[in-house]
């Protein structure tokens, strides 16, 4: 029989508590219970597994960040907008680490168009139109913003800047700065041209050449 005042959404924040705490890959069913002080059965009637409590931490992650997301952007355009959905991810990260690894937990296809990761699509989209991108050039940026913001803030929390100048403060700042001009002057795609005895994407490999 489930224990009195244990649900899912209790379980689920409490995992995303102890995420921050020991970090997401150390978060288990019996790591919960231990902190609940009961026996693993108890928490199975609301999580079916470890994957499934993670999988809850990853949706209450994304929906966290989406309403800070959509609390910071409102009435911000250009690269104002950009900064302050910049600093959105950053800021949470910091606060909360356990919970922004959840939040790259890879979904299933399934789970993935259900949940707020779609908002986080849509408000970056909404800035890239700011910058007047069209397709497939907005696609192209959104990918470079989620891998420009991951990587810094991912490089940071490690500790990889820790024993360096300038301050990460002022390289943040540049960051920003430097993705704002490249996206008022995304550059132009140009035809792509084959040297001799080579080949790119857009050809099918010769015979002699090695499968990928």
């Amino acid at each position: 029989m489930a224990r009195a005042g244990l649900t899912t959404e209790r379980l689920v924040r409490a995992g995303a508590e102890l995420a921050d705490e020991v970090g997401f890959e150390q978060v288990t069913v019996s790591a919960l219970a231990r902190r609940f002080d009961v026996k693993v059965a108890s928490l199975y009637s609301h999580v079916r597994n470890s994957h499934d409590l993670k999988t809850g931490i990853a949706l209450l992650a994304l929906a966290e960040l989406a309403d800070r997301g959509s609390t910071a952007l409102a009435g911000r355009a250009g690269k104002d907008a950009l900064a302050a959905f910049a600093d959105v991810y950053r800021d949470y990260a910091r606060e909360h680490p356990g919970r922004y690894a959840a939040a790259q937990l890879r979904l299933d296809p399934e789970t993935a168009a259900a949940s707020a990761g779609v908002r986080h699509a849509r408000m970056t989209r909404a800035i890239l139109r700011g910058y007047d991108l069209a397709e497939p050039d907005q696609t192209h940026a959104v990918r470079l913003l989620g891998s420009v913001f991951h990587g810094y803030v991912s490089l940071e929390m490690g500790g990889g800047f820790s024993h360096s100048a300038p301050d990460t403060e002022e390289t943040w700042a540049r960051i920003v700065d430097a993705l704002d001009a490249l996206l008022r002057n995304w550059p132009a795609r140009e035809p792509h041209t084959v040297s001799p005895g080579r080949w790119t994407s857009h050809r099918q490999p010769r015979p002699a050449d090695p499968a990928p």
